[in-house]
């Protein structure tokens, strides 16, 4: 009896420092969309993705262009030729292959340049959420829009708003 009693009260201990805490959430979906900035830093990323994809079957066109050369005339060729006409072939497909990987590989120029457009904004969004937590005295934040085992919150304990006002983008 005198374990189950030590066992109980050591629940209503943990469980009232639990209840002590205050869990706020923040959608950064909405926050994001409601940035001008983040906006056009993603209307860059897309006409920069746009136009490096563009290079690239360019490049990709060119290797077709040989290969179907090279079928038609492949007749005609010595065995040299054939050679080198399928060396050039393999060139140009690594070529755009290489050009893919340098653009759009996870430590690609796209990743480089979307950190570096984003970075301040999140930065911003940080020291935002950060000051209004240390203010209201917050002890931990989630994420609403990426939280996929976040069930429920109420829309009681959302400071998202809040933050778009501290940044300057709300009444």
């Amino acid at each position: 009896m005198k374990r189950f009693a030590t066992i109980i009260a050591l629940l209503l201990s943990f469980a009232g420092g639990i209840y002590a805490q205050k869990y706020v959430t923040v959608d950064m979906e909405y926050i994001l969309k409601n940035i001008p900035a983040y906006e056009r830093a993603n209307e860059q990323l897309n006409q920069q993705s746009k136009r490096w994809q563009g290079e690239i079957e360019e490049l990709m066109q060119e290797a077709e262009l040989l290969y179907k050369q090279y079928q038609s005339e492949s007749a005609f060729l010595s065995d040299e030729q054939r050679t080198e006409r399928e060396e050039a072939i393999l060139e140009a497909e690594k070529a755009a292959s290489e050009l893919k990987r340098t653009y759009f590989a996870p430590q690609g120029e796209l990743y480089k340049k979307r950190e570096s457009l984003m970075a301040p904004i999140q930065e911003e969004i940080y020291n935002a959420v950060k000051e209004i937590c240390e203010l209201k005295k917050y002890t931990m934040v989630i994420d609403r829009s990426s939280a996929g085992s976040l069930v429920y919150s109420s829309p009681s304990i959302d400071i998202s708003r809040e933050v778009l006002i501290k940044l300057g983008y709300g009444e």
